[in-house]
């Protein structure tokens, strides 16, 4: 079989790539070395409720043009990222705003919120931050620092705030207003059904295969006779770009996540929220997720994750790529290796090192199927 494009990952990327060269007429191969589709933002039915298997997923965007785009495949609910933070036995509302100051300090005006931040700030006499803490602390003063930021920021890294540099907090935003939506996206909601179905619909028509990786299709194409092999013009490769070069020049680095989901029969709400983070660092988990508020169930039971950070190693999911200096140079050194491959393009966060929310990743795709098409039926 003749393919115009193999892809490498059913994730976002992947998809919506596929979905706009089958569209222009391509013929299309999907590989996945998971058992489903949806990469990370796979979700699965459990007891009426749909499920994030890897995490949540909310999606927000300004972009006009791509949430017109992913509302062709699904409804998207109101829902209004509002989470809520733990501290020992205080609850705090996130983003910080002023529900967040009045709770901690006992005020009411964004008069006095800033008082408080400034005088904590200036007593510092922080003056180039040399480290995240320092960082941290000359944008939001001590109290915030050290009971929303500090010990969620050392669980999610794995490491001490005054080990990690400065640059990986570039801002904290402070709202002094009492606002509790975490996104200042202007479109944001959750699709009724499920992320899963949305990648169905991407994919409707295309040729999918479960449980291959790119390394084992390859592979086994190459011990074909030569007039059974398959062919193909171009490869999108979404997976890790180390990978892909068998980390020749040694691997970049990760972080990892673990979900441990817990069904609660006979309970309809555990938390009262779909996010809750804890941000003491002695609790293991960084959040628990109630998956059924972000589509406003009302089912009799519930189902619960949390959701524990990790350390990455080789086999392990890579979910966050450590954008230091170091691996930023490495990534760069495995762009240049890229460049000299022949019809391979690499895409999405793994493929690009870089993180991306989904809309970004929406927009990332659809711009690759422009270069790629010349303009034309993208």
């Amino acid at each position: 079989m003749h393919y115009d494009y193999v892809i490498a990952g059913t994730g976002l990327f992947g998809a919506v790539f596929a979905h706009e060269m089958k569209k222009a007429g391509k013929k299309v191969l999907l590989l996945e070395k998971k058992d489903h589709i949806a990469g990370n933002i796979y979700t699965e039915e459990v007891m009426g409720i749909n499920v994030h298997r890897y995490g949540a997923h909310i999606f927000h965007t300004s972009d006009r043009e791509v949430w017109e785009y992913v509302n062709r495949f699904a409804a998207f609910n109101n829902f209004v990222n509002s989470p809520v933070a733990v501290y020992k036995d205080e609850l705090y509302n996130l983003p910080f705003n002023m529900n967040t100051f009045s709770k901690m300090w006992g005020i009411r005006t964004p008069g006095e919120a800033k008082k408080i931040i400034e005088e904590q700030i200036a007593g510092l006499s922080i003056g180039e931050p040399q480290n995240l803490e320092e960082q941290a602390l000359s944008l939001v003063g001590k109290d915030v620092y050290e009971k929303l930021v500090k010990g969620y920021t050392e669980k999610q890294w794995g490491r001490d705030c005054r080990e990690l540099p400065a640059f990986i907090i570039k801002r904290l935003p402070l709202r002094f207003t009492y606002d509790n939506n975490y996104f200042n996206d202007r479109y944001q909601g959750i699709p009724e059904g499920g992320y899963t179905a949305i990648v169905e619909k991407m994919l409707e028509g295309c040729e999918v295969r479960l449980g291959v990786s790119f390394q084992e299709y390859r592979k086994a194409n190459g011990a074909k006779a030569e007039t059974e092999r398959d062919t193909w013009d171009k490869v999108l490769y979404t997976g890790m770009i180390d990978e892909y070069f068998d980390y020749c020049l040694g691997a970049l680095e990760y972080r990892s996540l673990r979900f441990e989901t817990e069904i609660l029969e006979g309970v309809d709400n555990y938390q009262g929220n779909a996010v809750v983070n804890y941000t003491e660092r002695e609790v293991p988990y960084t959040r628990v997720i109630e998956h059924k508020h972000f589509e406003f169930g009302t089912q009799p039971d519930t189902v619960i994750t949390r959701e524990y950070p990790a350390a990455w190693e080789k086999g392990e999911e890579p979910y966050y790529p450590v954008n230091d200096e170091k691996n930023g140079a490495l990534y760069e050194k495995y762009c240049e290796l890229a460049a000299k491959e022949k019809n391979i393009l690499f895409g999405g966060r793994l493929g690009q090192y870089k993180y991306y929310d989904m809309d970004k990743v929406i927009r990332a795709a659809l711009t690759m199927v422009r270069e790629e098409l010349g303009g034309e039926n993208a």
